[in-house]
């Protein structure tokens, strides 16, 4: 009997998976695809659970895998939303719950596409499933770990789909073949105290750190690349916790967020801030420190047979052709390019992350569909 992905989501909607906890969301998927045959693994580490499944031979000719998470996002308050954030409820067509979007009909309908797949035309090559509790938090054990465990115990996908949501309105719309890089920057200004009337007195760390950010947003970082978008620097704080009116005070902070695409690196921009940092310094004699997090470099899955093959199922299912993209933010897809060629696709994710997230019935059953023409045509 085909798995039902509808039910399968509502299911792993009722696993309370908030990050960083499992919430029963890796232990059903494993009861399930055991069930079905597959050989699975918890690859669990540093307190976050992961999930390896694999049906067919350790070290497959071919082995088509997919990536995912059960992990979602806090409500935020819960009284706001129309139903229970965590009931599965279907309501006129509607499934309502927190990762109904972002990503648990996703999973499901990869589940659901491979349980099927296996059991009615077993191919030659192997299926794998790397499914991770910790993509929404800080992703230091979900995806990293699978791969890590992967690569010591001779396990490997030669070709990857991740099933986040990639289309803005409409099924099939947009698949992704690639995303830019994000960091962040934590600059700290120190000066001298004194009197707002006596400036001459004091260094203020504020104006040294207005002209620093000033300086950043003066020009653009690029105007786009082939396959990107122009990159992007934000403001998105600046502060010294001074509650007095008349006070320079002594120490400043603020954070910018980047977005950038193949055209830099996360090293080629930390060069670049620091020395706009150091001119700043110079300039005001404010001492300039500053803090660098890469989330994820840029990177590219060139046009080719992994992302012809899925346009063409996407396109056979839903009769629009996906554009292909590398806009939005990150994605788990950042590791797993080192291992493979990999690409995503998966549904409209309109109401992600947000209070009443929900998502429509008709599209979790297409998206299965889409997957399960996939693995047909990759193994045909």
């Amino acid at each position: 009997m085909p798995v039902d992905p509808v039910r399968l989501t509502a299911d792993l909607i009722r696993c309370n998976s908030v990050t960083p906890a499992e919430g029963g969301a890796l232990v059903l998927l494993e009861r399930l695809l055991t069930e079905g045959g597959f050989t699975c693994t918890r690859v669990d580490r540093g307190g976050i659970a992961n999930l390896f499944a694999r049906w067919g031979a350790r070290g497959a000719n071919r082995s088509f895998g997919f990536n995912g998470h059960t992990d979602v996002v806090p409500v935020g308050d819960a009284a706001a939303w129309t139903h229970d954030p965590f009931g599965g409820e279907i309501v006129d067509g509607v499934l309502w719950g927190r990762g109904a979007t972002d990503m648990k009909s996703g999973v499901a309908a990869f589940a659901a596409a491979a349980l099927d797949f296996v059991r009615e035309t077993p191919p030659d090559g192997a299926v794998i499933l790397a499914i991770t509790g910790d993509e929404e938090g800080d992703a230091e054990d979900g995806t990293t770990a699978l791969l890590d465990w992967m690569a010591a115990n001779g396990e490997r996908m030669t070709h990857c789909l991740v099933g986040e949501p990639t289309c803005p309105n409409e099924m099939g719309e947009m698949m992704k073949i690639g995303r830019r890089g994000s960091m962040t920057c934590w600059f700290t200004a120190e000066g001298v105290q004194g009197h707002s009337a006596y400036p001459h007195r004091a260094r203020n760390p504020m104006s040294a750190l207005v002209k620093l950010l000033a300086r950043l947003e003066e020009k653009p970082l690029d105007e786009g690349t082939a396959h990107f978008d122009a990159s992007t620097l934000a403001i998105t704080t600046i502060d010294c916790g001074n509650p007095a009116t008349n006070v320079i005070p002594a120490r400043g902070t603020a954070t910018v967020n980047i977005r950038f695409n193949d055209a830099h690196s996360g090293a080629s921009l930390t060069d670049w801030l620091a020395g706009h940092a150091r001119a700043v310094e110079a300039e005001t004699g404010v001492r300039i420190t500053m803090r660098v997090q890469i989330s994820g470099e840029s990177f590219l899955t060139p046009p080719g047979p992994l992302s012809d093959l899925i346009a063409r199922a996407v396109e056979a299912e839903t009769g629009r052709r996906p554009e292909l993209s590398t806009s939005g933010g990150t994605s788990d897809a950042r590791f797993v390019k080192d291992h493979c060629p990999v690409v995503e696709f998966g549904l409209v994710g309109k109401t992600m992350h947000q209070v009443d997230e929900r998502v429509e019935v008709a599209q979790i059953e297409q998206l299965k569909t889409i997957y399960s023409r996939i693995l047909r045509e990759y193994f045909a």
